[in-house]
């Protein structure tokens, strides 16, 4: 509990004192975009990777190395909230996460989402989920690679991953990028397994090797999907065997 409030504190205090922040960020931005993208970067990287240091969590990252330097789509499975924290902490480059309508409602930080080209989908309807697709594979063509958990919500089940939402692998198919498969285990164990008590378990990262879209035939275009759950699926299922037998 005392660290689930360290938290909460913390993240109120970082966004009510960010306020000057965005100003000064928006100085930097009229004469320098690319300046302003990366030091908007850093501070939320910074601010993460404190979030991280009162869990107390203990993260392991298995090939890093694969992701490339360029822009790509990153797939991942989602069992905390923690998830974005722990992958976003390591954006070598600007990275877009797609989130929820409804995180574009939260004061001050969907400013900051909006500042590290975060992008707000609606699942209920259908046109505008399009144009955030869309958006995302404009990012992507443009140098910033984009972000999504496909399941749409946090899996709370035994299945190492639910069913991915139709659409979301069109990104890397449209922007012929790179998909890099990353599996994260054991997060829901910070949090959400515990209620309201913060944890500090043991987490993997792993990042599979890219999957390229580039030319692909419809039958490769198909098998897109299920190529990309099937690895997700097995690294979680490793990971989490590992991490059981750490524990025993």
């Amino acid at each position: 509990m005392i660290r689930f409030i360290c938290i909460a504190v913390f993240l109120i205090l970082y966004l009510i004192l960010s306020i000057p922040v965005f100003l000064v960020e928006w100085i930097i931005g009229k004469f320098n975009r690319r300046a302003k993208d990366i030091s908007s970067l850093r501070i939320v990287q910074w601010g993460f990777k404190v979030i991280l240091k009162m869990t107390g969590v203990t993260t392991t990252v298995i090939g890093e190395e694969n992701v490339p330097d360029e822009p790509v789509l990153f797939i991942g499975n989602h069992r905390s909230y923690f998830d974005i924290l722990l992958t976003y902490s390591r954006c070598r480059r600007l990275t877009g996460y797609v989130a929820k309508k409804e995180m574009e409602k939260i004061p001050l930080l969907s400013t900051w989402m909006k500042n590290l080209y975060c992008l707000f989908l609606d699942r209920d309807n259908m046109r505008e989920g399009l144009k955030t697709i869309l958006q995302a594979i404009d990012y992507v063509k443009n140098g910033i690679s984009i972000c999504i958990f496909p399941e749409g919500t946090r899996n709370r089940t035994d299945a190492p991953l639910l069913e991915f939402h139709a659409g979301s692998l069109k990104i890397a198919e449209k922007a012929q990028c790179p998909i890099v498969p990353m599996t994260i285990a054991n997060a829901e164990q910070i949090f959400e397994a515990h209620s309201t008590c913060i944890r500090k378990p043991k987490v993997i990262i792993e990042y599979g090797e890219p999957i390229e879209t580039k030319n692909l035939d419809r039958t490769q275009q198909k098998a897109l999907t299920s190529q990309v759950v099937a690895r997700i699926s097995e690294t979680y299922e490793k990971n989490m065997k590992l991490l059981s037998g750490e524990n025993k």
